[in-house]
């Protein structure tokens, strides 16, 4: 079998950014459906997009997952098979994961939050996202974010988990204004949400209580733990519950 070969990085002094979450599925399933040969692909890529390394075997090895492609490999790969960059990745997590989902430049974006690019692209490298409130709510129009995935792509994913973990373990009340403050949410909504997953952890701590074999401080902390573990995606669930039930 043919190494995949890939030029060495040419500005050593650069970030390395991290795999994007590529779709290999996607990838193969899209090919097909054009009826090009993974030889077809590497060639355009190739001669259409200036990447004069991209041979069949690094083309197979994206379609099984064994490396990812670098931005510009994606892009192009995208030009290959008729799609945008955003059919070809998984579920973007990162500011930059969403901004190539939607493909856009990083100039485009500052551009389009009212940023000069060296900030944008600082607040994108290093994922502490320092823009004001004006520029927070045009970011998350121009990505078309939910609020979820606006809270992570900001950086304050880690602020939310530790203070749904103090409302469930502790009083829930005396986190209702601190999350007000994190979050644009109505405060009786964030009132009936905390309730309810206080109520919660609160029932199936003592539900995991098995006096019987002596077992209850175990299978208590187990329960804990694997509530708390989950606390964010359980909130977010519980939002959409209760709006969804008016």
């Amino acid at each position: 079998m043919s190494r995949v070969h890939r030029p060495p990085a040419q500005h050593e002094t650069q970030p390395t950014l991290p795999a994007l979450p590529f779709d290999p599925l996607a990838a193969r399933r899209l090919r097909a459906g054009l009826g090009m040969e993974v030889e077809h692909v590497a060639y355009g890529m190739r001669s259409s997009y200036g990447l004069p390394y991209v041979a069949p075997d690094l083309v197979m090895a994206w379609e099984r997952g064994d490396i990812a492609p670098t931005g510009p490999e994606l892009t192009a790969l995208a030009g290959m098979l008729w799609c945008s960059v955003g059919e070809l990745l998984g579920t973007p997590r990162t500011l930059r994961e969403h901004r190539l989902a939607r493909g856009l430049t990083p100039a485009a974006v500052a551009r389009g939050v009212g940023l000069d690019l060296p900030s944008y692209q600082r607040m994108e490298e290093s994922g502490r996202w320092t823009g004001t409130r004006r520029q927070t709510s045009a970011l998350a129009a121009l990505l078309a974010l939910s609020l979820p995935d606006l809270v992570t792509v900001t950086g304050r994913e880690e602020k939310l988990a530790e203070l749904l973990r103090t409302a469930v373990t502790t009083h829930w009340h005396a986190q209702v204004r601190p999350l007000a403050k994190l979050l644009p949410l109505d405060r009786r909504l964030l009132e009936s949400v905390l309730e309810e997953l206080h109520t919660t952890y609160r029932r199936q701590m003592a539900a995991s209580l098995s006096w019987a074999d002596g077992t209850a401080s175990a299978d208590a902390g187990t329960a804990g733990h694997a509530f708390l573990d989950h606390i964010v995606e359980r909130f977010w669930s519980t939002v959409g519950t209760e709006e969804a039930g008016g």
